[in-house]
């Protein structure tokens, strides 16, 4: 049996609500490509996974081949799109899953090829055009070359044709999206010219979801703004500008418990380096948490944790597996009580985004690197 010192809660109400607010603007969940890479961006990977099976979701996206083999494991009616890279000597492996793989390299392609004829099945492929970001995708030449030779292997399916936006979430300008749009499409009528039509189109990710209805196609493929995170301020402001702003909820709160409570008397140090010095005397609470977990250090000093509805400032440095925070203010405060590191508490909240400018980072990074060992529990 585990015994956690932090665990992180996701609000199945909330996860529910975000998967409807994009299927009703792709009409339907099974127009939806739910990406449950990295773990779920750090929200538990079968967790939101089983929720998302439970509410009509057939396929999912992932990065790694060992993502998707266990979605397959645990539920093998799922489809799952591996959008990353697979190491050569697991593609028999996943061509006998029934995986979908983004290829690229034409030597991956005829080895997935011979996988499956002596699998005695196919390998279903998603071929990516080069449009602006310069990751997988290929040029026109090299895709038709490419299309033209997985159309010929008898036991390859070409089920899609895919893009990716280099700045969507960047600008609330969207004419560099919309040149790969362009292109996107000149890719599309140049395979049709070969006779070559992939089942599926696919380029939305959130922000085109949200603000460019244009690019959803067969299939929307929806990250962040899942997790009721919406990627970027500037992808806020610009359906601020449509007038289409979506209501997401975040999905993610992450705790842990005080473990010790400890008065500090005027002009000590707290922690490592001496970053900080009491200038009166303080009650401080321990906390059993840090950096190895996913807390990040540059949130030293800087940061507050919520503590029966009260904000706590972070005091001293963040260190490998404890924190500490100055409860001098909050009343009746004892070991054991609950902290909110991330999500609300009475009337109080710390976003990912908070946590994420505080580190000069982006709220992605915030959640994808809480640790896996911390235990995901749903609720609600």
């Amino acid at each position: 049996m585990p015994f956690p010192t932090s665990w992180c809660e996701v609000d199945r109400a909330a996860l529910t609500h975000n998967l409807n607010v994009f299927a009703g603007l792709v009409h339907g969940v099974r127009r939806l490509l739910p990406v449950v890479k990295s773990n779920a961006y750090g929200h538990g990977l079968f967790e939101v996974t089983g929720v998302l099976v439970e509410e009509g979701v057939g396929q999912v996206g992932v990065n790694e081949l060992d993502e998707g083999l266990a979605l397959k494991a645990r539920w093998p009616g799922l489809g799952a799109l591996v959008l990353g890279h697979v190491p050569e000597d697991g593609l028999p492996e996943a061509v006998r899953a029934g995986l979908d793989l983004v290829v690229y390299r034409e030597d991956v392609l005829r080895r997935l090829a011979d996988a499956a004829e002596a699998q005695g099945t196919r390998a279903r492929v998603h071929l990516k055009a080069e449009t602006g970001t310069h990751r997988q995708g290929l040029e026109p030449d090299a895709l038709v070359h490419l299309a033209r030779t997985a159309a010929a292997l008898p036991s390859v399916s070409i089920e899609g044709l895919s893009t990716h936006f280099a700045d969507i979430e960047d600008t609330t300008d969207d004419r560099y999206a919309r040149e790969q749009l362009t292109r996107f499409h000149q890719a599309a009528e140049l395979l049709a010219n070969h006779g070559i039509r992939p089942r599926l189109l696919h380029c939305a990710n959130t922000a085109a979801t949200l603000n460019l209805p244009d690019t959803h196609h067969d299939l929307a493929r929806v990250g962040i703004g899942l997790y009721g995170l919406w990627p970027s301020q500037e992808t806020y402001i610009a359906s601020l500008m449509r007038g289409t702003v979506a209501e997401l909820r975040p999905v993610l709160s992450w705790k842990t418990m005080i473990a010790q409570v400890k008065d500090v008397p005027a002009g000590a140090y707290l922690g490592y380096g001496r970053t900080f010095r009491a200038t009166s005397n303080l009650r401080v609470a321990v906390l059993p948490i840090g950096y190895f977990d996913g807390y990040d250090r540059g949130l030293s000093n800087l940061a507050h944790v919520l503590i029966r509805g009260h904000r706590a400032p972070v005091r001293g440095r963040v260190c490998m597996n404890m924190a500490l925070v100055d409860v001098t203010h909050v009343s009746g405060v004892s070991e054991r009580d609950e902290v909110v590191l991330l999500g609300a508490s009475g009337d109080e909240r710390v976003r990912a985004e908070d946590l994420a400018a505080i580190c000069g980072t982006i709220h992605y990074e915030i959640t994808t690197r809480i640790s896996e060992r911390i235990p995901r529990r749903i609720v609600g």
